[in-house]
């Protein structure tokens, strides 16, 4: 039996050596490099998901590239990359395993469907967040994960309910330029990106960073626009109990984790959750004039 077992463990490691090559050959996250003044006696630990139980985005190994890069040039954290959930428990595995104990904060990179968590595992994802004051970070289609599990709705603010326009020139508005991770954006720009609509949702319960400007979407003939009040939040930012929470919805194609923007969004939206930066998480009313 032990050679079996020899002969299949390369097998298992192909695609996390996969996703480490990417790593190796993306750009930097950030073009100026790392800023010394950013270094630190001891990096943060993050722990990025990539497990996929439902649709699978072409973009998760990029995002999950693009994340461990942005630890490793500005030297603020190391990044464990899994396509399982093994290690979302704070139960001892041995093995050398790290578990939540380890970490400072969960990446979920457009994770879908319901992930292999039992109940102890969830009870330990949200005790992290929660009562450690730990963060967390999702991206596009980690809304569209675990709609079995309330708690995590509650915790990332809401679930996927369709992406009326699929992909297309978003035009987006900047609501809040005091923000870290999103004051590099004008007021007003366009990505070519898959924006979704949230259900479950209300501007009331985050600070909404960015948004979809309704006066210059299509709405005709178009069946998947379930928001009567033409509400589609781009990117925001919540607590949930201490921990610090980002969401956004940019990042489904792979070319978006080549933009700059986008790169530099997702770094500073880490710092946050890490509390290396501050950034308000008040709610506020939507933008005069957005109302239709």
């Amino acid at each position: 039996m032990r050679p079996a077992r020899i002969a299949l463990f390369p097998l298992l490691l192909l695609p996390i050596l996969a996703v480490f090559m990417a790593a190796r050959n993306h750009p930097a996250a950030d073009p100026s490099g790392p800023h010394p003044q950013e270094k630190q006696v001891r990096p943060k630990h993050i722990l990025v998901i990539g497990q996929t139980k439902g649709f699978e985005h072409d973009s998760v190994s990029d995002g999950m590239a693009a994340i461990y890069n942005m630890g490793h040039e500005s030297g603020l954290w190391d990044a464990t990359l899994r396509t399982d959930t093994e290690l979302i428990t704070k139960k001892d595995l041995g093995r050398n395993a790290k578990n939540l104990d380890h970490f400072d904060a969960l990446v979920f990179v457009s994770t879908t469907g319901e992930l292999d968590l039992d109940d102890s595992q969830k009870k330990d994802m949200m005790s992290f967040i929660q009562d450690d004051g730990k963060g967390f970070v999702g991206v596009h289609a980690a809304l569209d994960t675990n709609y079995n599990w309330s708690e995590y709705s509650a915790m990332i603010g809401g679930w996927f309910d369709q992406h009326p326009w699929s992909t297309f020139n978003a035009p987006i508005v900047n609501e809040d330029p005091t923000f870290p991770a999103v004051r590099h954006f004008p007021k007003a720009f366009v990505k070519t990106d898959e924006i979704y609509q949230p259900k479950d949702w209300s501007r009331d319960k985050v600070n909404v960073l960015l948004s979809l400007d309704p006066t210059k979407l299509d709405y005709a003939n178009n069946p998947r626009i379930h928001r009567t009040d033409h509400d589609f939040a781009v990117a925001w930012a919540k607590m949930y109990g201490k921990g610090h929470i980002f969401y956004s919805t940019l990042g489904h194609t792979q070319e978006a984790w080549n933009d700059p923007d986008i790169r530099k969004m997702y770094f500073e939206a880490i710092k946050w959750v890490l509390g290396m930066t501050e950034g308000s998480t008040a709610s506020h009313p939507r933008p005069s004039g957005d109302a239709h």
